[in-house]
């Protein structure tokens, strides 16, 4: 005769009392649950989170570096306007905020969206370094390539060469032998008006104009806004507002230097 197998009626093991029957038959101990990483940095360890983070923080560079150039034309109107215009900054929002609170949050702000541009640059170019089947790139690979995009490395460096000299020439004062501070047109002209300072600021300014055209094409792209349709448009957005900003840049060395600004 078969033999009926008992059903058991006994309640049904828990998560955890298999995981002591696992200890206890085999000997290993459980995993712990691994920590769940937050989502803005899963995010960014991808190359397409690292190139929104470019993108992000390239709008806010260029978002600074237009104001930037809009504020500097006032030497134009005279000592009594570009000082004034560097008084307002200082007193932005103030009250109900402190004076110069506003002024250094947007400082901070930008340090930080520097950082992380700088960063975000450096992963992606390892990135495609390592995913390069081969160490040297064939000569046909610069055909579609523009000279903005090929220096985009070096004009990247010259930028922020130049803007440590910026600030030691105009917000520091120790590259700046006339340097008084809160006086912003004497500073500009004391500067400017010795021809090497000068020509450091055109040189670099037309990096930085160049760097800002291949930034205003890419970060489309970057974000996934890229569309043949629009291509042209991306086109003459870019080159615009590159060129705008230089020549508005260079404009005031090279009228301290005409004597136009004195």
């Amino acid at each position: 005769m078969a033999k009926v197998e008992e059903v058991s009626t006994a309640p049904a093991r828990s998560g955890a009392d298999d995981a002591d029957r696992l200890v206890k038959d085999t000997g290993a101990p459980v995993p712990e649950p691994r920590f769940r990483t937050p989502f803005v940095i899963e995010f960014y360890r991808s190359a397409v989170g690292k190139k929104w983070v470019m993108a992000v923080t390239g709008v806010i560079g260029m978002g600074f570096v237009f104001a930037h150039m809009i504020g500097n034309l006032h030497v134009f109107e005279g000592p009594g306007q570009i000082n004034h215009y560097g008084e307002w900054l200082r007193e932005l929002l103030d009250p109900p905020f402190p004076r110069t609170f506003t002024l250094w949050m947007l400082r901070v702000t930008l340090i930080v969206a520097i950082a992380l541009h700088l960063h975000a640059a450096y992963a992606l170019t390892r990135m495609n370094q390592k995913a390069r089947p081969v160490k040297y790139q064939a000569d046909r690979d610069y055909v579609a390539a523009t000279f903005a995009a090929r220096t985009m490395r070096w004009t990247g460096v010259i930028v922020l060469l130049f803007l440590l000299f910026h600030l030691a020439d105009f917000t520091w004062g120790s590259a700046n032998p006339g340097f008084e501070r809160g006086d912003v047109y004497r500073n500009v002209v004391a500067s400017f008006e010795q021809w090497p300072v000068s020509a450091i600021y055109i040189v670099a300014n037309i990096a930085l104009g160049v760097h800002l055209y291949h930034g205003a094409w890419s970060l489309f792209q970057s974000v996934g806004l890229n569309n043949p349709r629009f291509n042209p448009w991306r086109r003459w957005f870019a080159t615009a507002f590159a060129v705008i900003t230089t020549i508005g840049f260079i404009s005031v060395p090279i009228a301290v230097l005409a004597g136009v600004v004195e």
